[in-house]
């Protein structure tokens, strides 16, 4: 079964965090998983793929202008529609709306038709309710995405149990 993570990346830390979260699906048997930005996704690859996780940094506390118009554009010849949707985000304060770009994404997701992912508390520690965020150090030189690589780790394994779950 595939699986895909698209991704924007500005600075390379959401890049990171999609290849970490690509890498924790594969630790699922039968999962095959790449992560994609969007200027460069594998258009036949997400088709056939049973899940998408989207991700991007917070840009201004929201998906980043880029991402918000592949998700409403280019996402469309990709049927999403029945697909197990997922997302993450990544920022440069530990406050700096992370979980806001999660939940709009989420809610984009939903709007195509997307059956969305959260493991919740359900999964035990660490709980990623919606999703993972990962605070780099570009600006917090105590923090760095380093700090959250098990997160995305475990929350690529755990979106893939799900989906071979559903979709087996």
């Amino acid at each position: 079964m595939k699986l895909a993570v698209i991704y924007d990346s500005k600075t390379g830390n959401t890049k990171q965090a999609a290849e970490w979260i690509a890498e924790g699906m594969r630790r699922v048997s039968g999962v095959e998983a790449d992560a994609f930005s969007i200027h460069a996704a594998d258009e036949d690859f997400v088709q056939d793929a049973r899940g998408v996780v989207v991700g991007s940094p917070s840009y201004a506390a929201l998906m980043t202008p880029d991402m918000h118009g592949w998700l409403l554009g280019a996402s469309g010849k990709l049927a999403l529609a029945g697909k197990l949707g997922g997302a993450f985000a990544t920022e440069q304060f530990t406050h700096g709306g992370g979980e806001t770009v999660i939940q709009s994404i989420l809610t984009i997701e939903m709007v195509k038709g997307m059956l969305c992912y959260s493991g919740g508390g359900a999964s035990g520690m660490p709980v990623i309710h919606l999703g993972p965020v990962g605070v780099n150090d570009n600006v917090e030189k105590h923090n760095g995405m380093a700090l959250y690589k098990d997160n995305f780790l475990i929350y690529g394994e755990r979106f893939a149990a799900k989906a071979a779950e559903l979709f087996g």
